[in-house]
C-alpha cells in the first residue's frame, strides 16, 4: 500500500491526459492548425516583400512567430464575415471537444453579436491548434533523439546538437532522456490544457446569442401553434362526425325491425357523414403536408381568401376548402337533425352571411359545428337554437339547448337510456372555440342558462386570421 498511494495520482493524471476525450481534443487542436496552415503560408510568402530581414521564413523562428501572430487577425476576419463559420465549428466542437449540443447554437450566425462571438472563437481555436499542432509536429523527433543520445552513438554527431553540443557533453550527457521525457510531458499537457480551454470557452462563444434563443422560442411557438390548429381541425369536424355518427347508427339499430325506412334514413345520413368527415380530414391533412414541404415558410390552409375578399378559394392539388357558414350551414343543421337533435335557425340568412370574410366565416362555421357537437354528445334529442347575427364589426353566434335531465355539454356524462353513447367529451371543445375567438380578436362564453347551456361567441369582422395565424396565445374564452 505505501508504494501504490504514491503512483495513483500520477496514474490517473496520466490516463486523463491520454484518454478518449484528451485524444479528441487534441485532433480538434490539430484540425485547427491545419486550417491555420493557409494563412500562415500566406503570410511567410510576403513577409520578405516587406521585411528585407526575414528572407529565410521557414528557417527563421522568428520569421514564422511574426507569420503567426499576423495570421490570428485574417483568422477572426475569416469568422466575422462568413455565418457559416459557426456551423462548421460548432459541429467539430460537438464531435471532438464533448461540449453538449444543447449549449451551442447549431444555424449559420445571424447577428453581428453571433458573428464577433464566432470571430473570437475561430482566432482561439486556430491559435491554439496551430501552437499544438507545431508542438506535436517537432517535439516527439527530438524527444526521441534525447532519449537514444546516452546509448546510441550516432546522434551524439556534431550536426544533431549544435549549437547545444556542449551543454550535453561529459556528464550532462545522462541528462538528454530527462529532457525528452520532460518535452513529451509537456506536449501532452499543453494539448490537454488547449482542449480544456476550448472546451471551456465553447459555449461562451458558440452558444446561442440572445437573438437566437428568440428565434428557437418562436420556431418552438410556431410549431405548437401548428399542433393546436391541427388538433382544433381534427375534433371539431372528425369529433362531429364521430358523434353524429354513433347517435345515427344507434337510432337506427333501434327501429330496424319497426321502422325500415327512418333506419334507411338514418343510413343514408351516416353515409353522407362519413364522406363529409372523409374529405375533411384529407383537408386538414393536406395542410399539415403543405406546412412540411411549402419551401417559402408559407402554409396553405383548405379554404383561404380568394383575391377579391369573397368566398374561399379551392384548395391546391384537388382538395376541398374547409366549409364556412355560408354553403355549409344548411348541411350542418341536416347532419344534426338527422341524428336526433330538432335544431331550429335564426338571424342571418345566406346571402348575409356569404358576404362574411373568409376566415370568419370559416371560424363561425367550427364554433357552430363544435357547439352542435356537444348538444349532441351531452343532450342527445334535447331541442338545439342556433342564432347568428352580423352587423357591421362583428359576426355573433349564439349555440344554446333546452332545459335537459342530463348535466350540460361542458361535462362527461352518459346519453339518457335508449339514446346511445357519443363519443368524443373531455372539455377540448370549449378550449378549441375560445383559441378560434381569441385568434381573431373576439371572445367566447359558455355556461348554464335557463336550466340548459349556452354558448356565445363574437367574431370581429377585421380580425386576422385564425387557421392561419399563430395560436400560442392563451384563450380568454370561459367556459363552464
Amino acid at each position: 500500500m505505501t508504494f501504490r498511494a504514491p503512483l495513483a495520482a500520477p496514474a490517473r493524471v496520466l490516463a486523463r491526459s491520454l484518454g478518449r476525450r484528451a485524444r479528441l481534443r487534441w485532433a480538434h487542436q490539430l484540425l485547427g492548425g491545419a486550417l491555420l496552415m493557409p494563412y500562415f503560408l500566406l503570410l511567410t510568402s510576403l513577409l520578405p516583400l516587406v521585411l528585407p530581414a526575414a528572407s529565410d521564413p521557414l528557417s527563421d523562428l522568428g520569421t514564422q512567430f511574426v507569420a503567426y501572430g499576423l495570421s490570428l487577425p485574417l483568422v477572426a476576419v475569416t469568422g466575422l464575415l462568413f455565418p457559416l463559420v459557426r456551423t462548421l465549428e460548432t459541429y467539430a466542437a460537438q464531435s471532438l471537444c464533448a461540449v453538449p449540443a444543447t449549449a451551442l447554437a447549431r444555424g449559420p450566425a445571424g447577428s453581428w453579436a453571433a458573428r464577433r462571438r464566432t470571430a473570437g472563437w475561430f482566432a482561439l481555436h486556430l491559435g491554439t491548434g496551430a501552437l499544438v499542432s507545431g508542438m506535436s509536429l517537432a517535439v516527439p523527433p527530438m524527444a526521441t533523439v534525447l532519449l537514444l543520445v546516452p546509448f546510441v552513438p550516432a546522434p551524439r554527431a556534431p550536426r544533431w546538437w549544435e549549437p547545444w553540443t556542449s551543454l550535453l557533453a561529459g556528464p550532462w550527457l545522462w541528462t538528454a532522456p530527462l529532457i525528452g521525457a520532460a518535452l513529451l510531458a509537456g506536449t501532452v499537457t499543453a494539448a490537454y490544457g488547449a482542449g480544456a480551454l476550448c472546451a471551456r470557452w465553447a459555449p461562451v462563444l458558440l452558444g446561442p446569442t440572445p437573438a437566437d434563443r428568440l428565434a428557437a422560442a418562436e420556431e418552438r411557438a410556431a410549431v405548437l401553434a401548428a399542433r393546436n390548429r391541427l388538433a382544433r381541425e381534427l375534433h371539431d369536424s372528425v369529433g362531429h362526425a364521430l358523434s353524429a355518427v354513433t347517435l345515427q347508427a344507434g337510432a337506427a339499430r333501434r327501429v330496424l325491425d319497426t321502422d325500415p325506412d327512418f333506419a334507411r334514413e338514418a343510413l343514408h345520413a351516416i353515409e353522407e357523414t362519413a364522406r363529409e368527415a372523409v374529405a375533411e380530414l384529407d383537408s386538414v391533412l393536406g395542410v399539415l403536408r403543405e406546412e412540411h414541404t411549402d419551401g417559402d415558410g408559407h402554409t396553405g390552409s383548405g379554404g383561404e381568401a380568394g383575391p377579391s375578399g369573397g368566398s374561399p378559394r379551392p384548395a391546391t392539388g384537388g382538395r376541398r376548402p374547409a366549409p364556412v357558414l355560408g354553403d355549409g350551414l344548411g348541411g350542418l343543421l341536416q347532419r344534426v337533425r338527422t341524428a336526433g337533435v330538432p335544431v331550429e335557425r335564426t338571424g342571418a340568412d345566406d346571402g348575409v352571411l356569404r358576404a362574411l370574410p373568409p376566415h370568419t366565416a370559416r371560424e363561425g362555421y367550427r364554433i357552430t359545428q363544435e357547439g352542435l357537437s356537444n348538444v349532441l354528445r351531452h343532450a342527445p334529442g334535447q331541442r338545439a337554437h342556433v342564432h347568428l347575427s352580423v352587423d357591421a364589426r362583428e359576426l355573433r353566434v349564439t349555440v344554446t339547448n333546452a332545459p335537459s335531465a342530463t348535466p350540460p355539454y361542458g361535462t362527461r356524462a352518459p346519453a339518457p337510456a335508449g339514446a346511445g353513447q357519443a363519443a368524443g367529451g373531455g372539455g377540448r371543445g370549449l378550449r378549441g372555440i375560445a383559441e378560434r375567438a381569441v385568434l381573431l380578436g373576439g371572445s367566447a362564453e359558455a355556461g348554464p342558462y335557463e336550466g340548459g347551456w349556452r354558448l356565445t361567441a363574437r367574431l370581429p369582422l377585421g380580425g386576422d386570421e385564425g387557421s392561419g395565424a399563430g395560436d400560442g396565445t392563451t384563450a380568454r374564452g370561459t367556459g363552464p
